[in-house]
């Protein structure tokens, strides 16, 4: 029997659990039906990423963003390349932290853009200042 895999869903928030085997067969949410896994990065809100940050077995990166940022909106594309690159494995969100302030405190974030991956309930690593997709990739793979 294949291990249980645990996943807040990144459109309403609820805890789904799926086998780690299927975890390329796009698992989807038992609450609302959403693909669990995507490639795409979803834009979530403070309390969508704490949940997810503590509940989650699939690696989460989240972009700490802002609109007005140049550096941010130049990562934006390479971010959403990192994503599909390395999806299932890896799932990929941002935050806005001008609409979420709280984030930023909560999560002790003192420039933008700002990457922090989550795997196993807690915070594993960090990374400031905007980058590339293949250094994305490699960052996330060398602490995942």
């Amino acid at each position: 029997m294949s291990k249980m895999l645990k996943c807040t869903c990144l459109e309403c928030g609820a805890i789904s659990r799926f086998p780690a085997d299927k975890i390329g067969d796009r698992p989807k949410c038992g609450k609302c039906g959403a693909w669990l896994i995507t490639g795409k990065v979803a834009e979530i809100d403070l309390a969508t990423l704490n949940k997810a940050a503590k509940n989650d077995d699939v690696p989460l990166v989240v972009d700490f963003w802002a609109p007005w940022c140049g550096p941010c909106r130049m990562m934006a594309p390479q971010f959403q390349m990192a994503a599909e690159k390395m999806q299932p494995n890896v799932r990929f969100a941002k935050i806005n932290t001008e609409e979420h302030p709280n984030a930023s405190q909560r999560y002790n974030i003192r420039g933008i853009p700002t990457m922090a991956l989550f795997k196993g309930g807690r915070e594993v690593a960090r990374q400031s200042g905007a980058m590339q997709s293949p250094q994305i990739q490699a960052w996330v793979s060398s602490k995942a």
